[in-house]
């Protein structure tokens, strides 16, 4: 691919009906590239600029995870220690010895709720209760399936019990995004802000992948793990919900979060320099090496694919012989980051100091991060001589 950076950015609104997106990529601590287009609205009246924050739905578990290594780092322990020594009451938890690196990396087997059991996601008391006492879907750590609502839940109590009461939304906001100057909240919007908001528009067709095709039919069966995964807790059944005050005031920490592509990609700029920030260590180097430690890898029994993930992040499965299966995070087998429903997309590579984030409004069916991101990706790695 031999178009300049901008071209395939423009390409986007050309030839792909983006209606608003923001692309920063960053390299060593400096931003090479801040890309901005569009409209923030459906009726084009509000122009997208380079400040416009973005729901980037499951995006939001980066800046998320990271939150919780801190918490535990303020603490006094580690992604190794048992959850139970913190939170005693979740069974999943004291039954098995489940520890938080493996809750952080989708292996608790607490990616769904039954139906019985399964309270409004703005029901925060009733959740954390029907989580205390659901069954797992499989013992913890023997292997994994995304958590895609559930785990904010988990981590969001987690950080509560280790902070003294502050939610995980309150501790990233306060202690993290505002002194490091990250422009991306979780909950807890000044007014200032929601001025800012893009408003996210569903996807105009369903085309699912080869790769895709499995989740999507499971999707469709009434006792199906995905159906039950993507359905708990109950609620925010259309994804133009995201949309509405009341969930992205909330702080979901597996959702909710807003943010420009700045931010985000400044964050995972971050991680990729082992901690470093305007040359000063602002995230301890073990923190870091445990948000890039691979915890699990294989088959997904939520999303019906191989995933791998560290203690809080995706990272690129590889096949038998360490071959990426994909290339979603760029060539770096290392690389880690979280894309978000509908094509938001953010990760680091700290093998070759680049982050990179992507923030649309026009949102695409689809599990993984689509053409519109990963084009730019290719092109970002190929100016690099990589």
């Amino acid at each position: 691919m031999s178009e300049s950076l901008e071209a395939v950015f423009r390409r986007n609104f050309e030839e792909r009906d983006e209606l608003g997106a923001s692309l920063s990529v960053w390299k060593d601590g400096v931003e090479l590239h801040s890309l901005h287009h569009g409209w923030r609205d459906q009726d084009r009246s509000a122009t997208w600029k380079s400040d416009t924050l973005a729901p980037v739905w499951s995006a939001t578990k980066g800046p998320a995870a990271l939150t919780v290594l801190m918490a535990l780092e303020a603490s006094g322990l580690t992604a190794h220690n048992r959850v139970d020594e913190v939170w005693p009451e979740l069974r999943a938890a004291r039954a098995t010895g489940l520890t938080f690196a493996q809750l952080l990396s989708h292996q608790s087997g607490l990616a769904a709720l039954s139906v019985e059991n399964r309270p409004h996601i703005l029901s925060f008391s009733g959740v954390l209760s029907a989580l205390e006492v659901q069954e797992p879907f499989w013992v913890p750590g023997d292997g994994h399936g995304y958590h895609p609502r559930t785990l904010g839940f988990l981590l969001d109590e987690v950080v509560r019990r280790l902070s003294g009461g502050a939610s995980l939304g309150e501790y990233w906001n306060t202690r993290l995004a505002e002194p490091l100057r990250i422009d991306f909240r979780i909950g807890n919007l000044p007014a200032a802000d929601l001025k800012r908001i893009a408003t996210m528009v569903p996807p105009k067709l369903l085309k699912p992948s080869d790769l895709e095709l499995p989740f999507y039919r499971a999707l469709a069966r009434a006792d199906s793990l995905p159906l039950a995964a993507f359905s708990s807790p109950a609620g925010m059944r259309a994804l133009s919900d995201i949309n509405k005050l009341e969930f992205l005031q909330a702080g979901l920490p597996a959702l909710g979060g807003v943010g420009t592509a700045r931010g985000l990609a400044k964050f995972y700029q971050i991680l990729a320099n082992g901690g470093v920030l305007d040359g000063v260590p602002v995230i301890p180097s073990r923190v870091v090496e445990t948000a890039l430690t691979l915890q699990t890898c294989g088959e997904d029994r939520t999303l019906m694919m191989p995933t791998s993930f560290t203690a809080g992040f995706m990272r690129d499965p590889l096949d038998a012989s360490g071959k990426k299966r994909r290339t979603i995070f760029g060539p770096s087998p290392r690389a880690f980051g979280q894309p978000g429903a509908g094509g938001s997309h953010a990760f680091a590579d700290p093998d070759n100091g680049i982050s990179f984030a992507y923030t649309m409004n026009q949102m695409e069916a689809g599990l993984l991060p689509n053409r519109k991101s990963l084009d730019l990706v290719e092109v970002v790695y190929e100016s690099l001589g990589h």
